[in-house]
């Protein structure tokens, strides 16, 4: 049948899961409308609490809405009621069944069977409005129904509603049938049913043009009904029936054109209108209940406003306003109310009618009250339409509006300042036109607020402001106020929130910061361009350049200033429009030029840091010079555009930058050279130093760039009580010590002697006082003696160089050491002051003035301080702890000794040697940095002892380095060296790292070395390490090794050597052995042959200490330095072999290290072979390291390698013997195993140690290495390693794979079909007897004469007394015994019965072995197997017993398949019924190989049924078809093909050739059906053909019900749903259906989604079925 959107809904889809809801409901469109729905759907379905129909639930489908007929019936209500889009297809679809069962349908709406009619009618509301043609006779059917069912009290609410609703939707297909039906039930002077006021009201609303004719009918006779409405439902309707009339008419007057007949006289529509709104009024509204009122209000919107446009009626509809506006509660109500009013609003405005003033000012009140109050989710939406009236109002009388704002704005109701603020915000967004007439009374109105303390007022002002100036509400006269408002608003909102006179709440900082964001947001927003706007700000904007509580504004507002000036620049070719920027104090005080550079100049220090204020600050000084001075043009001009260059692209250093800041301020003082102007600028940055913290960039860059103008300043006397004001009263200055130091230091540069003398005399004016407070001063509003100190430094550092070297030591230093002396004294006597703050500035003096002399280049100058000053450093250092790092003083001092090291006169070497190694072992040993980190509590704790680290182990090396290569004596650098070989080749990784880094800091960078210095040494004990554990190590030796050629003036190929050191952080140590091998190569060949010695001497240290990595890397070198240089070294050749055999006793113990010893015995043989052959003759044999490399040596040999294999496989058979294993036989398997991997030939041997080998595999399986006695030899093991014991199965199947794999290239063998799992298989216990078949099937037939030697080495293992050996004898045996060239040319007949007694062993492995064999035999010789067929069925058969090993019963199926390939009927009549018998229990086996054997091998038994075992054999493929048809969809797809061949043979025995049809879509190649498909089809067939079968099939599925693959469990109830369609009704009858409807209804609860709905499906097809036959399910 034809249908419409997808509309063919089906009972099953619609009802769902028992017990809960029928998924989702077609969408309620109302009483016929289209768009939304009607109050009669919305009331009945949704909860109608507070409403005229009262408390109602939701509806939902109830339980006997799931009755089968009951679903029929919707059913076809729903299938033959979708008519097709044209009557023609409608027609034709309409058959005489067709009529019959819309007849059936119509009729069961006459029923009592009320859940029914509730389904019906809900599917038909959807169905009616989403098709377009309805048959006439249908329609007048469902008009009768709906308005009866709507009409009748007996009926429940619900289904009223929702035939009221389908009796609406008809009208779409005859409206002029439904109005009739309406009003032939709508009488004069008759009360009519609630639901037909609703159908009426309903159709007005949706089909308003065709409902205006009948509009006067209809009004005349409500009007006569309402008098009669007693109750409260029918009042209600009423009241809906009049709003909806009301708006059908007012839509009539206003868009009358639009209707298709003539204008009718609206006057008289609105009169009859007023008498039904007068009546309820009057009668009804007095008394009304809050639902009745509800109602009302709703009425009397659309009411009022239809009653406006008749000028005759206009003051008797205002009068009602007042009532509504009455009916404000402060409840849901409220919304209701204010859609009213605006209704009216919006007719007043239409129809141009004026309000009366008190009816004016009462709905401003009431308005603003719903505005104003505190909005809840219902009250969001009241406050929302409250706005819009508030719209409406300032369209229509904005000057009243304006003036009702101004008066209630001067309330103290923060409420009510916050509402007007938002209501003026939100005209203005609307740009409405009128408003523009009224700007300053919007200005006047907003500076009432502005002193207002709550935050949210201010955050209400501060929106407004941004919109009049985003909207151009702004004027010149009054709009600065404003402006200045949104600064101090951010400026008060930041003092509240860092230093609040209160505690203030988390609200109120929540407050605050909003304010300070929505300032920061206006000044963002704000467009300095508008209309007016630069009149507003110039120049008054500039005032919040300079103070500081704008600070944080001032990304914006320079960006304003800039606008500003660059539109005024870009005007300045026309003189009419550039008057707008013109520098006037006006009404406030301007910031002076000085002030101005100041504040830029320290602002724009925050460009470094990427900050946008520093690059807004910077950016202004370009374009402002001529407003700080007219002498800067050109300057800043040509500067300027240079010093931004650092910044573009990317942020530059904080330093460089400074320094190009001051440069440009010394050159811009240089430039105006006014001292004056000077002394002023020097004053505003003092008085600036309250604006930044003491930490800021800002601080201490204001700090330099005073002390800077105060240098380029002429006045010295000026200079002079400037600096005397700062050093009495340091306080002004924030941080006193970083403020003095750098004023006075950076003054000093143009005015040392006047620094000088005013601190010689601030001192004198200060001692007596200094002296009474021991060595303090007054505290904290005077500088302390240490504080005078570090300026003393800071001028050193700063004075110009020419100056400084004469007054140094009087003025400077021994005024330093006088303050330290005195700082260090108590009661008058000397001690050992441990203040961390006075050390660090002593140091610090100190550092700086070693850098100033240093820096001055005197070659003749002597330090006379130098030892007094070394001596102090040195002090500190000592009394720091060496297991923590909180203190800097380490660090700092480190840096003062490397300064005052390089002055002279020069230190002796013992001096440098304890310098060096008191800091080496005051830094070195301490923890690592991790533990040193966890002593600080917080992470800037951690973070601040990492950063003393980092720069005390820079301090350190730099140290070194300065210290070491000042020595001009190649023996005293290297002694100072040697200082770190112990650090260097420390057990603590730590300590390596330490030391590693300072090494390479010592060595690399371009080192000037003396000409003699040596290399081999260091060389030796550096390069090691290129393969250390730690990156940090590793490349720190990678660059001290190539540095130590550098340092000799040996070129290298660097590029290629720094590619290959980058390639040492990869962790993985194979990758480190190659790169430093490659270093290794390329360097090699370079060393100094006079000092290869030395370089292999600490070498072989290396390889007796070092960790196994570096180890490993000494071997590589070492290894790698001999290939190089061995041709060379005859006449040091027995210095060299002496200091190998000297290491040997410790590296003997140490296998990798003896390793590459030995290599490198071999390496110098290769050169020198006659004398290394000497001495390793001399060495002792066996079963240690060094008995492996003897046996390797010694079967390379080529005179001796065969005589020693022969003796081998001698010692090992005899071993063997007893078939048990002990220590000799697994020895001599190592060493043949050392002796067969270099390659030695076994092609005369192969068979005698394949099978000897394989019995020691086999002897020791399981076993353990017995313990051995003890060495007498001296063991030396690494810290940490541990004796390994070897697994002697392990150890034998190694050698036996070294034998097999020289086979294989020999030719004797083939690679095993398992890979190298074969070795894993045949060392394990529980799968040696696979591996032995793999390595069975790896023997190469052809070379039969190798195989016979090994089967004749074998063939006793099969009578051994050892279980192990016969297992592996009958595995390896059980493979050959499908060769057909092994049975002639060697006699397996013997082991035919061994394997046939090993057949009923009691060991399920023999067993199992066994049968393979007899199995295989089928293979290899067919004919004995005939002559021997029932010695060998029974024993095979008997395997399908041991159901406790499925190995065994599996290969006794395959073994059974193969043999019964063989034989005829007539050979296995005997046991026939057994083997099908047993086979067919193995059909459900959980073993995949199982089941496909069994099913396999049940096919191949059709082939031997014969005459005498067929009716038996027809019987078991009526019971073994339920697990072919179940398992064509197996899990396994091999066991559904074996299922799918199976049925095609047994189709036959059944007389069901039928069903080859069926089966031939489950060929391969084809897209299989699906399985209920395929079922269906195949019972279909089966049924016809023979329903004995199909009941068969129905007996045994259940157990299939339970099966745990879902596949079959999903598979079983399809196919019983096929079964239980196609059984005849006899045999339905005979079903067990409470059985099966319980089983199915649990499959209903199974966890796989498939086997539900088989389930649901089957259970649905039994009730069919059942319901056909009439009988109970």
């Amino acid at each position: 049948m034809g249908h419409r959107g997808g509309l063919r809904l089906r009972a099953p889809a619609l009802l769902g899961q028992t017990g809960t809801e029928a998924g989702p409901q077609p969408r309620r469109l109302g009483f016929c409308s289209k768009k939304e729905p009607s109050p009669l759907a919305r009331d009945s379905l949704v909860s109608t609490k507070g409403t005229i129909f009262g408390e109602m639930q939701p509806f939902r489908w109830s339980a006997g809405a799931q009755k089968p007929e009951n679903v029929i019936v919707v059913e076809y209500g729903i299938l033959l009621l979708n008519s097709s889009p044209s009557l023609e297809a409608s027609r034709s679809l309409c058959t005489s069944k067709t009529f019959g069962d819309i007849n059936l349908t119509l009729g069961m709406l006459n029923k009592e069977d009320n859940i029914s009619k509730e389904d019906i009618y809900s599917h038909l509301i959807s169905i009616i409005q989403n098709t377009d043609i309805l048959d006439g006779a249908i329609v007048q059917k469902l008009i009768y129904y709906a308005s009866k069912d709507m009409r009748d009290n007996n009926v429940p609410r619900e289904i009223r509603m929702l035939a009221g609703e389908v009796l609406v939707s008809l009208a779409a297909h005859d409206f002029n049938s439904v109005m009739y039906e309406v009003q032939s039930n709508f009488r004069i002077l008759e009360l009519p049913n609630e639901f037909i006021v609703l159908a009426l009201a309903e159709l007005a609303t949706s089909y308003a043009s065709q409902s205006i004719p009948f509009m006067m009918m209809t009004l005349l006779t409500m009007q006569t009904m309402l008098r009669l409405a007693e109750e409260e439902r029918i009042r209600a309707a009423f009241c809906v029936a009049l709003e909806k009339f009301s708006k059908a008419i007012y839509k009539y007057i206003n868009h009358w054109r639009d209707f298709p007949y003539p204008r009718l006289d609206a006057n008289r529509l609105s009169d009859k209108v007023f008498m039904l709104f007068r009546y309820i009024m009057e009668k009804w509204a007095p008394g009304a209940s809050p639902v009745q009122t509800l109602s009302i209000v709703k009425a009397h919107g659309p009411a009022v406003s239809l009653l406006l446009h008749w000028e005759g009626l206009c003051d008797l509809a205002l009068g009602q306003v007042p009532w509504l506006l009455n009916q404000y509660k402060g409840k849901e109500i409220d919304f209701h109310v204010t859609q009213s009013l605006k209704q009216i609003l919006t007719a007043a405005v239409l129809y141009d009618t004026g309000l009366p003033k008190d009816l004016k000012r009462s709905i401003f009140i009431n308005l603003l009250h719903q505005v104003c109050r505190v909005p809840e989710p219902p009250g969001k939406e009241n406050e929302m339409e409250a706005s819009s009236c508030f719209l409406i109002l300032a369209h229509s009388i904005p000057a009243d509006l304006m003036e009702f704002f101004d008066e209630q704005i001067r309330s103290n109701n923060e409420a009510i300042r916050r509402g007007i603020l938002t209501l003026l915000r939100l005209a203005i967004n609307a740009e409405e036109p009128s408003l523009r007439d009224h700007i300053t009374s919007i200005e006047r109105t907003v500076k009432t607020v502005l002193g207002d303390p709550s935050v949210k007022v201010r955050n209400s002002t501060l929106l407004l402001i941004q919109t009049m100036c985003e909207k151009c509400h702004i004027e010149a006269r009054e709009g600065w106020p404003l402006i200045h408002y949104v600064f101090s608003q951010f400026a008060v909102s930041n003092k509240n929130l860092e230093k609040p006179m209160k505690l203030i709440s988390q609200e109120d900082e929540k407050g605050e910061k909003s304010v300070q964001e929505t300032s920061l947001e206006v000044l963002k927003t704000l467009d300095p361009l508008v209309i007016g706007m630069p009149q507003v700000l110039w120049p008054r904007i500039l005032t919040f350049v300079v103070p500081a509580e704008y600070t944080g504004t001032l990304d914006y507002l320079f960006n304003i200033i800039r606008i500003l000036i660059m539109a005024e620049e870009r005007k300045k070719n026309n003189a009419s429009e550039a008057t707008a920027l013109v520098i006037s104090t006006g009404a406030v005080k301007l910031p002076s030029p000085q002030q101005l550079l100041a504040r830029l100049l320290v602002i724009s220090m925050l460009a470094s840091l990427g900050q946008l204020r520093g690059a807004g600050a910077i950016g202004l000084l370009k374009i402002l010079p001529e407003i700080i001075h007219p002498k800067l043009v050109n300057l800043w001009k040509t500067c300027l555009p240079e010093l931004l260059k650092p910044l573009e692209g990317k942020n530059t250093s904080i330093a460089l930058w400074e320094a190009m800041l001051l440069q440009l301020l010394k050159e811009s003082l240089w430039k105006i050279d006014d001292t004056a102007w000077t002394i002023q600028l020097s004053r505003d940055f003092s008085q600036q130093m309250g604006s930044y913290s003491n930490s800021s960039v800002e601080k201490k860059f204001l700090w330099k760039a005073l002390g800077t103008t105060l240098a380029s300043c002429q006045d010295t006397n000026f200079v002079g009580s400037q600096i005397r004001e700062f050093l009495i009263a340091p306080n002004q200055l924030g941080d006193q010590r970083q403020g003095i130091t750098s004023i006075l230091g950076y003054c000093a540069e143009n005015h040392l002697d006047t620094v000088l003398k005013v601190l010689r005399t601030f001192q004198d004016q200060e001692k007596s006082f200094m002296n009474r407070c021991k060595g303090l001063f007054s505290g904290k509003r005077s500088l302390s003696k240490t504080d005078v100190m570090v300026v003393y430094g800071a001028v050193a550092l700063h004075a110009p160089k020419a100056q400084l070297l004469t007054r140094l030591d009087q003025d400077i230093v021994s005024q330093v050491l006088l303050l330290y002396g005195q700082c260090s004294q108590v009661l008058g006597m000397s001690v050992m002051n441990k203040d961390m703050d006075l050390q660090m500035s002593f140091t610090r003096s100190i550092t700086e003035i070693g850098i100033a002399v240093q820096d001055s280049e005197d070659q003749g100058f002597k330090f006379s301080y130098k030892e007094v000053l070394l001596g102090h450093m040195l002090d500190f250092i000592r009394d720091e702890p060496l297991d923590s790092l909180a203190s800097p003083v380490r660090w700092k001092a480190l840096i003062a000794i490397r300064y005052l090291s390089k002055l002279k006169p020069r230190l002796s070497l013992n001096d440098h040697l304890n310098i060096l190694e008191e800091n080496i072992r005051r830094l070195l040993p301490l923890p690592p940095l991790e533990n040193l980190r966890n002593e600080g509590e917080t992470d800037k704790d951690k973070e601040h002892i990492k950063f003393l680290y980092e720069r005390s182990m820079d301090a350190l090396g730099k140290l070194l380095r300065t210290m070491i290569w000042d020595s001009m004596k190649a023996e005293d650098c290297q002694e100072m060296f040697n200082l770190l070989r112990m650090w260097l080749v420390s057990q603590k990784e730590w300590e390596r790292e330490r030391a590693f880094q300072m090494a390479a800091k010592v060595l690399t960078n371009d080192v000037e070395a003396p000409g003699n210095f040596k290399i081999g040494s260091l060389l030796g004990l550096l390069a090691p390490h290129t393969c250390d554990t730690l990156p940090s190590i590793r490349q720190a030796s990678a660059s001290s090794t190539i540095a130590l050629f550098c340092i000799k003036g040996i070129r290298l190929e660097m590029e290629r050597l720094q590619g290959l050191q980058e390639g040492l952080e990869c962790d993985d140590v194979q990758v480190q052995v190659k790169i430093s091998s490659k270093i290794a190569k390329i360097v090699s060949k370079l060393i100094p042959s006079e000092e290869i010695v030395m370089f292999l001497e600490e070498i072989l240290d290396g390889l007796e200490t070092l960790s196994p990595s570096c180890t490993t890397a000494c071997g590589v070198w070492m290894i790698t330095a001999l290939k190089e240089q061995g041709a060379a070294l005859e006449d040091q050749l027995l210095e060299i072999l002496s200091i190998i055999y000297y290491h040997m006793p410790v590296l003997r113990q140490k296998e990798e290290s003896f390793q590459f010893m030995l290599e490198a015995i071999s390496q110098i043989a290769s050169f020198h072979m006659e004398a290394v052959v000497t001495s390793l003759l001399q060495k002792p044999l066996p079963f240690d390291r060094d008995t492996k490399t003897l046996w390797k040596a010694l079967a390379e040999h080529p005179a001796s390698s065969g005589k020693l294999l022969r003796a081998l496989a001698n010692k090992l058979g005899s071993s063997l013997e007893d078939d048990v294993a002990g220590m000799d036989a697994i020895a001599v398997a190592c060493a043949i195993h050392e002796v067969v991997t270099i390659g030695t030939p076994v092609t005369g041997l192969y068979p005698e140690l394949f099978a000897l080998l394989l019995k020691l595999v086999s002897c020791t399986l399981g076993q353990k290495m017995p313990t051995s006695t003890l060495s007498y030899r001296r063991r030396v093991m690494q810290q940490g390693e541990r004796q390994q014991i070897p697994d002697p199965c392990r150890l034998s199947t190694a050698t036996l794979k070294c034998v097999q794999a020289q086979a294989v290239r020999g030719g004797l063998a083939i690679e095993s079909d398992e890979g190298d799992n074969v070795w894993t298989l045949l060392h394990n216990p529980n799968t040696h007897h696979l591996g032995v078949c793999a390595l069975a099937r790896s023997m190469a037939v052809w070379q039969h004469r190798v195989l016979l030697a090994v089967m004749e080495q074998l063939h006793p293992s099969l009578t051994s007394s050892s279980e192990s050996y016969r297992i592996t004898g009958m595995a390896f045996f059980s493979e050959l015994m499908k060769e057909p060239v092994l049975w002639k040319h060697w006699n397996l007949r013997n082991v035919l019965i061994l394997m046939d007694q090993s057949a009923w062993d009691s060991s399920a492995i023999l067993r199992q072995m066994a049968i393979r064999g007899l199995g295989n035999t089928a293979s290899g010789a067919p004919h004995k197997v005939k002559k021997h067929k029932q010695i060998i069925l029974e024993s095979i058969i008997r395997g399908l017993y041991h159901l406790a090993r499925t190995e065994v019963v599996c290969e006794s199926l395959k073994a059974l398949k193969k043999i019964l390939e063989l034989l005829t009927d007539r050979d296995v009549s005997f046991y026939f019924k057994e083997i099908v018998l047993q086979t067919r229990t193995f059909f459900e086996d959980e073993q995949d190989d199982v089941r496909l054997t069994a099913i396999v091998l049940f096919e191949n038994l059709a082939s031997l049924t014969g005459r005498r075992w067929k009716v038996f054999f027809v019987e078991e493929i009526k019971k073994s078809m339920i697990s072919f048809l179940l398992h064509l969809w197996d899990p396994n797809p091999k066991v559904g093909a074996a299922c799918r061949d199976a049925l095609m043979v047994s189709i036959p025995f059944l007389g069901l050739q039928e069903l080859y049809g069926v089966l031939d879509n489950l060929l391969d190649g084809q897209d299989p059906p699906r399985a209920r498909d395929f079922y269906r089809q195949f019972c279909v067939k089966l049924a016809k053909k023979n329903q004995e079968i199909l009941w068969i099939l129905h007996t045994h599925s259940f157990p299939f019900f339970s099966s745990s693959w879902e596949m079959i469990r999903s598979t079983a109830v399809k196919l019983t749903d096929a079964i239980v369609l196609n059984l005849t009704n006899q045999y339905v009858e005979l079903l067990d259906r409470e059985q099966l409807n319980a089983r199915l209804q649990a499959l209903r609860q199974d966890p796989c989604i498939s086997v539900q709905r088989a389930a649901e499906a089957a259970v649905q097809t039994l009730l069919r079925r059942c319901k056909e036959l009439s009988i109970p399910p």
